[in-house]
């Protein structure tokens, strides 16, 4: 393939912009080992690292592929790749920015719900490479849960795996009726539904939670405390139970840490 004639920064910036814009000029100074044209041999090489990249988002948002048809989402991810191509040589996370991408790409106005099955699809990605950790200890817990006022001041950290997804539109039943090879169940889309991303063992459990565990889950993920998101929850959604929440985390090993801050001793 052509390579540049000098290994500055400018050059190498100049040959990356060039392979993800086809009106770009074939960057000055570009020859081919063999002696063949450089602009025809960059033509080829353009075309490769775009479709390449275009296979990876495919791979992650399957769905979101299947919902518009291959030929929209490889020229919508066309568009994307060339807009943001990837910061890492490592692709295991390329496209955490395509569901918003998606929310403003004009041509898919039409399908509302898309960039939250994007969304969706991308957490089950991050979840499947997330760290380890281990689930809290039972004498941790035990003794959190003995002093209740330190239990609402305190902070739940939760598995790197986790993520809430919260949309107006029934996203998670529309991804679930794409998981199978048979005929597609019919989707209530202008349905609101929330789950919970996370990985158990190997496997990445897509879980279909209240609004009231979802707000919960989501509030103290983002750092508030205990009581505070209890009480976050329980005003947006009077079905909310706290202790069936609790319970299906800690099922799931979901909770590793509880920061439990202690009141300041009285002078």
């Amino acid at each position: 393939m052509s390579t540049p004639t000098t290994s500055t920064m400018l050059d190498q910036e100049a040959f990356a912009a060039a392979l993800l814009d086809p009106s770009a000029p074939c960057p000055p100074g570009l020859r081919a080992w063999n002696g063949s044209d450089p602009v025809r041999r960059l033509a080829v090489y353009r075309n490769n690292v775009v479709s390449s990249l275009i296979d990876a988002l495919a791979d992650t948002f399957a769905v979101t592929q299947r919902l518009v048809g291959d030929e929209f989402f490889r020229a919508m991810a066309s568009v994307f790749v060339r807009q943001q191509p990837p910061a890492s040589p490592i692709l295991v996370h390329y496209g955490a920015a395509f569901p918003a991408f998606v929310a403003g790409f004009a041509p898919a106005a039409l399908l509302p719900y898309l960039p939250d099955v994007a969304r969706l699809e991308f957490a089950r990605l991050r979840a499947l490479h997330a760290s380890e950790a281990e689930p809290v200890s039972e004498a941790a817990l035990t003794q959190a849960l003995a002093d209740p006022h330190a239990l609402a001041r305190s902070h739940l950290v939760w598995h790197p795996s986790l993520a809430v997804i919260e949309s107006p539109h029934a996203v998670v039943s529309l991804w679930a009726a794409h998981q199978t090879a048979e005929d597609i169940v019919p989707v209530e889309i202008d349905c609101a539904e929330q789950a919970i991303v996370l990985r158990e063992g190997l496997d990445v459990l897509v879980i279909p939670v209240g609004r009231g565990t979802a707000c919960f889950t989501a509030r103290t993920l983002a750092g508030e405390t205990f009581s505070a998101a209890a009480e976050a929850a329980t005003a947006i959604d009077a079905s909310f139970d706290l202790g069936t929440t609790l319970s299906l985390l800690l099922q799931r090993r979901a909770l590793i840490e509880l920061r439990v801050h202690t009141a300041p001793a009285s002078s």
